[in-house]
């Protein structure tokens, strides 16, 4: 049952199996970059978003292994609560987190910079804070599982040199499963530590790069890491929505442009320089794409028979791995 407000936060939500939605806010901020996040964060923007937590039914009272579900550029979807009730059927917590609300946007698809990227991926670090000192929620069973720029957000959530600055050395998601990220952003030191690493991504994606999704867990399992990506033949992105494929005609995409990598204090390396400059946003690092022509407007989204299925059988067998 679904009740529709003009706010995630303040529409009821209860599954078949009759967990509810408990609206949490989650105190965060709006880094302009990575460097202002990793190296000068007492000059970002504080913002409190919010989401809401489903707990499986007949919980015992022990801790509960939680994913935090991140949803990609249209905002909260009906596959994302798809998702969480998948996941608390399973005996798991769910937290669906919501960026754009307190922040006033309604999607992202034809600009990708009314926020940076680095302040989603903060906000999955920032629901990791509050989901871990919960009573109920296991904190050293927390994962997350984002779509597409939530896919981005959560990849860079389990990079070392982000998490570190953000939670500390010591605490972080054990665990992220990225669904058709784009890879567009990376850190020149990929490490993430204890993290487990998933990429699910098809190989028609017109949003995102597979083969930039290929390259970061290469990175990754290079670095000492685990990272495992399921490539699936003649998927679009977004195959988990089982709805009827269709062209977002207003979609601004730039899959083949070149990846912007990332210092360890957090600037961008512009593609065509070779110094990082702290001052590097991700809205300049767009405009070098456009002109440099790799731009294109319009991209197909939805499932193909039977792929939300095998998208849901994935997701389930790794938290299951995970939390086992």
């Amino acid at each position: 049952m679904t009740s529709q407000a003009s706010r995630f936060r303040d529409t009821t939500i209860t599954f078949a199996n009759g967990s509810s939605g408990a609206p949490l806010k989650v105190p965060s901020a709006s880094p302009l970059n990575y460097h202002q996040a990793i190296s000068a964060p007492h000059e970002m923007p504080s913002i409190e978003v919010d989401g809401q937590l489903f707990l499986p039914p007949g919980a015992s009272g022990e801790p509960l292994p939680t994913v935090i579900v991140a949803p990609g550029s249209l905002g909260v979807a009906p596959s994302h609560l798809q998702h969480a009730e998948t996941l608390t059927d399973a005996g798991f917590a769910a937290f669906v987190l919501d960026s754009f609300g307190e922040r006033s946007v309604t999607s992202t698809v034809a600009n990708q910079t009314q926020f940076s990227f680095a302040a989603s991926a903060y906000d999955v670090l920032a629901t990791w804070k509050v989901l871990a000192g919960r009573p109920e929620i296991d904190r050293a069973r927390i994962g997350a599982q984002g779509h597409s720029r939530g896919g981005t957000a959560v990849l860079v959530a389990a990079t070392r040199g982000f998490a570190d600055a953000v939670v500390g050395r010591e605490d972080g998601l054990c665990a992220v499963l990225a669904a058709y990220p784009w890879c567009g952003h990376q850190f020149l030191d990929p490490a993430v530590g204890e993290t487990r690493v998933h990429v699910s991504t098809g190989d028609r994606d017109e949003w995102c790069s597979p083969m930039q999704a290929q390259a970061l867990c290469h990175t990754v399992r290079l670095s000492g890491g685990e990272a495992s990506l399921r490539l699936v033949g003649g998927a679009q992105h977004s195959f988990d929505r089982g709805t009827t494929i269709e062209t977002i005609d207003e979609a601004k995409v730039s899959p083949a442009a070149p990846t912007a990598y990332i210092d360890s204090s957090g600037a961008f390396i512009h593609p065509l320089e070779s110094e990082p400059d702290p001052a590097l946003t991700d809205r300049d690092l767009m405009v070098y794409a456009l002109k440099a022509g790799y731009g294109q407007t319009g991209a197909k989204i939805g499932s193909h028979d039977g792929e939300a299925e095998l998208f849901r059988e994935d997701m389930l067998a790794f938290w299951r791995s995970v939390f086992s």
